[in-house]
């Protein structure tokens, strides 16, 4: 029933941006926290960024503070990813995940729905 959709990944340089999305549906999306994690091979899943229901606060990882931007749109159900100045290491599968108890946090484990992931890979 649940579902979050994401897209806007690609191949791109160095030093280029890129914007993701995230599509939600089935739940009331502005009871909860959104966030977006990234894995690259080999690695475990990490945290890139969260953002509370309304959009008053958000909490990135230390690697893309100053870089990535999150943000959502309540009335749309979507939540966004803006990514600047992309490095290699920002390689990885870039999903978006539903917070289950409405709170900030960094922990995978406090996110009950996940979407599929989109692909983003950075050259050098």
């Amino acid at each position: 029933q649940v579902q979050l959709v994401e897209s806007g990944g690609g191949l791109v340089q160095a030093g280029v941006s890129l914007r993701l999305s995230c599509a939600a549906s089935g739940f009331t999306f502005d009871s909860y926290a959104m966030g977006w994690f990234r894995q690259a091979p080999g690695k475990e899943r990490e945290f890139v960024a969260v953002i509370t229901w309304s959009g008053s606060f958000k909490d990135y990882a230390d690697s893309v503070k100053g870089r990535f931007t999150i943000s959502r749109d309540n009335a749309k159900s979507m939540v966004y990813l803006q990514m600047n100045n992309l490095k290699p290491e920002d390689t990885a599968v870039y999903y978006c995940a539903k917070q289950r108890r409405s709170r900030v946090t960094r922990s995978g484990a406090e996110y009950d729905y996940w979407g599929q992931g989109t692909q983003v890979t950075v050259s050098s």
